[in-house]
Formats: C-alpha cells, structure tokens, sequence
C-alpha cells in the first residue's frame, strides 16, 4: 500500500522566491484590546499594538492565507503541519491605526528525509513598515510539511 505520491522535490524548491501580493494592514484599537485580553494582559499604554498580533497581521496584510500557504507546500491535509519556529523580530513597537505595508515571500524550501519520515521544510519571511518606509517588523515562519509514506 502507498501513500500519497510525494510532490516533486523540484517544485518544492521552485517555491524559493515566490512573493505574495502584499498590501496594508492597520491594526484597529478593537481587535487590539480583544487580542490583549486573550493574552491575560493589561492594555499597553498609548495605543500600542500587542505583539501576538504578528501572528495574523503579517499573513493577511501580504494578502495571503494560511490556507494558501498549505497549498503551496502541497500538504497532504491540514494535519500533515508541523510548526518548526515562529521568529518575531520587533524592530519598533507595533501601533493602533496605524496602516502597515506589508510583504511577504518564500526564503527557504527543501526536502528532508531522516530515516524516520520525510518533509518538506518551507520558510516564510513577512515585513511590516511604517507609512514613512521605517522597518517596524519581521516574522519568519518556518513549517514542515509532513509527508505520509505508508
């Protein structure tokens, strides 16, 4: 019995420089506070923006989705992720309404084969700046996608 067939390893590493549309994102003071209050924290004082928001900010401000994202690495389901690292690099605060141009791309993609399983590691890289072109943000998000081979 065999599994799904493996993607193409080519395809894979074809993925290396892909660019997602970007676009702006502005972190509005409501979804702020909610997203602070999840976090079991106080409000940061002069509209500060919570940091978890770059869980969501960057993907969604690059015009992108994570459903997308498992498309493009083929997985076999949306169960067949692993998350290597998320890496957060906050070069400014993150504010409240304030419209962040976002860009996004793919800065790693390779197959890995242990003599336990094999995966496809991709590598994700968002940037957030300013209005005035300042660098506020970098997330770089790392993912293996699992690859069945019963």
């Amino acid at each position: 019995m065999t599994g799904t067939p493996l993607p193409d390893v080519d395809a894979i590493r074809a993925l290396v420089g892909h660019e997602f549309p970007g676009g702006t994102y502005t972190i509005a003071h409501w979804e702020n506070f909610l997203l602070t209050a999840c976090t079991g924290a106080d409000p940061l004082p002069a509209a500060l923006a919570h940091p978890v928001a770059l869980f969501h900010v960057p993907i969604l401000g690059a015009r992108t989705s994570i459903a997308e994202m498992f498309a493009l690495g083929q997985a076999e389901s949306d169960f067949s992720i692993g998350i290597e690292s998320y890496d957060w690099e906050l070069l400014r605060p993150l504010e409240e309404d304030l419209p962040y141009h976002v860009t996004g791309r793919i800065t790693e993609a390779d197959r890995v084969a242990t003599d336990k399983r094999v995966y496809d590691r991709i590598q994700f890289q968002f940037d957030l700046h300013q209005p005035d072109g300042r660098h506020a943000a970098r997330t770089t998000i790392t993912w293996h996608y699992r690859r069945n081979l019963r």
